[in-house]
């Protein structure tokens, strides 16, 4: 029987058989501090619009006011579009990051900053139709977790416009120069933050979709 060598270094048994297996706890202590703070917002919004949700249903299913009663709000139905248009622009900011086209990455983020906001504007709208048809915050009690879920959604959309925003004037004036413009380009600092920041607008769209068909089925 051969010995192994003096100087082979001594290995834990077990060791080096399953290089590609990896515990979830090892891939989440190498996960970037901000992007794990994302990922336990986004699961934290979920467990909150979860439970929203859940009362919601209930309160309809106890409500004196049958599903129908009320036409439902036409401009929720038109910010929806609104906002799958925004995440649709955002998606395209990777790829014009990659090919070093600040200029249009700055287009693409001043649209979305503005679709936003017109989401935003449409969703006031909305409670204003709500209001015109006799649903009011202190009324029914549905009625209410309509207001305060969609209300409780555009809030989070704002916190998205003020990344965009901020976002936007970074890239804007890295794009004046040539020099700030291959710093930016070059620092993974930044390129993970436009990465987080699309997580997060997809996230709230997707969420608003959500949303916005419970509303639908249940309204």
């Amino acid at each position: 029987m051969r010995n192994a060598p003096d100087n082979e270094p001594n290995k834990p048994i077990g060791a080096g058989r399953h290089p590609a297996r990896e515990s979830a706890f090892s891939r989440i202590e190498r996960l970037p501090p901000l992007q794990l703070m994302l990922y336990l917002a986004l699961l934290g919004i979920t467990i909150l619009f979860g439970v929203l949700v859940a009362l919601y249903a209930a309160s309809r299913g106890y409500s004196s006011l049958p599903i129908g009663t009320h036409p439902f709000p036409r401009y929720f139905s038109l910010s929806t579009v609104v906002l799958l248009v925004s995440s649709y622009t955002l998606a395209q900011a990777p790829r014009l990051y990659k090919a070093d086209d600040l200029p249009n990455l700055v287009r693409c983020l001043a649209a979305t900053l503005l679709l936003g906001c017109i989401f935003s504007g449409l969703q006031v709208q909305g409670w204003r139709e709500l209001i015109q048809q006799g649903v009011f915050f202190t009324g029914e009690r549905s009625g209410t977790f309509v207001y305060v879920i969609s209300g409780l959604h555009v809030a989070h959309v704002l916190v998205g416009l003020l990344a965009l925003l901020a976002q936007l004037l970074r890239t804007a004036y890295a794009a004046r120069d040539g020099v700030r413009t291959l710093v930016f380009i070059r620092n993974p600092y930044y390129r993970r933050r436009l990465r987080l920041l699309g997580i997060y607008w997809h996230f709230i769209d997707a969420l608003w979709v959500v949303l916005f068909s419970v509303f639908l089925f249940l309204y």
